[in-house]
């Protein structure tokens, strides 16, 4: 990205501003405008670093960097989180919940249950994430849930010998 368009469009729009004033009014304008190119680059590096410290916020645990290349050009790297195999949310998503399309929620829990939340995912070695969507998933199938359980109690048979 070129931030230097943008410092010239500004110092333009100056211009244009003082057209129609005095001789010493234009006068004035270009000299402003002669010096607004690097406070006017110094503003936009800022607004653009506020920027993505907020879509780092978002991204969290990945990240985005702005990068300055000379004295006009900025990039910007975005650095995605490494997925592993064991914290991969998408594998532990349930198969008639596995599609391509996800949605952001926030959710407000209370100190004391966030880290129990915490605990109870990292003892299962998930992401909070992922230990959360298995919960809800399992929340809202009840009767199958509980029909997994009555047929693992079921069935007092036993093969084998006994003394």
């Amino acid at each position: 990205m070129d931030i230097g368009q943008y410092a010239t469009e500004l110092q333009r729009q100056l211009l244009d501003s003082a057209e129609h004033g005095s001789a010493d009014t234009r006068a004035v304008a270009e000299r402003l405008a002669a010096g607004l190119d690097a406070a006017t680059r110094l503003v936009l590096l800022d607004a653009l670093a506020a920027a993505a410290g907020e879509i780092t916020r978002e991204l969290a645990p990945g990240s985005v960097e702005l990068r300055l290349r000379g004295r006009r050009e900025v990039d910007f790297a975005i650095a995605l989180p490494a997925v592993e195999a064991e914290g991969d949310d998408r594998a532990a998503v349930p198969a008639e919940l596995d599609d391509t399309s996800t949605s952001r929620t926030t959710l407000r829990l209370p100190d004391a249950l966030k880290a129990r939340v915490d605990e109870a995912a990292a003892a299962d070695g998930l992401s909070v994430n992922t230990w959360l969507v298995r919960a809800v998933s399992s929340a809202l199938q009840p009767k199958q849930r509980r029909s997994a359980q009555r047929s693992l109690r079921t069935g007092d048979d036993f093969a084998g010998w006994a003394r």
